[in-house]
């Protein structure tokens, strides 16, 4: 019977596994991709054009693996290593792919996503009669 209380824990290593694995391959097609559409497809736009397309497509890729990383994070803690110590491991991890995550957002829509479609102010301050 100790093969089959084993059967669980196998079946969750497996599953995070191919988190990690599907994280890291999202990453790594999404930067060859990008890469390849700034060297070879975007080859007759200005450059500055290329390279912020560029950079756009590249914080998508890692902003989508991050979120796959985190969830094999939180499902090996949860399942595999529910101690006190994986829990503020997983905690620490979490924030800081969390920032990276907010930061690569904020780097790829130009701001904050509620300040965005905000009208500009007005030129000039108006006065009240």
């Amino acid at each position: 019977m100790p093969m089959s209380a084993d059967l669980p824990h196998a079946a969750i290593g497996i599953a995070v596994a191919g988190f990690e694995l599907f994280g890291v391959g999202v990453i790594t097609l999404g930067s060859v991709l990008a890469c390849g559409r700034f060297a070879f497809i975007h080859k007759g736009v200005e450059l500055t054009a290329r390279y912020h397309s560029l950079r756009q497509e590249l914080g998508g890729a890692i902003v989508l693996g991050l979120e796959f990383l985190v969830a094999a994070d939180i499902i090996r803690t949860v399942t595999i290593d529910p101690s006190l110590q994986g829990v503020a491991i997983l905690a620490l991890i979490v924030l800081i792919r969390t920032f990276l995550s907010v930061a690569l957002q904020i780097e790829i829509e130009r701001g904050w996503s509620w300040r965005r479609n905000r009208p500009s102010p007005p030129d000039h301050p108006s006065t009240c009669n």
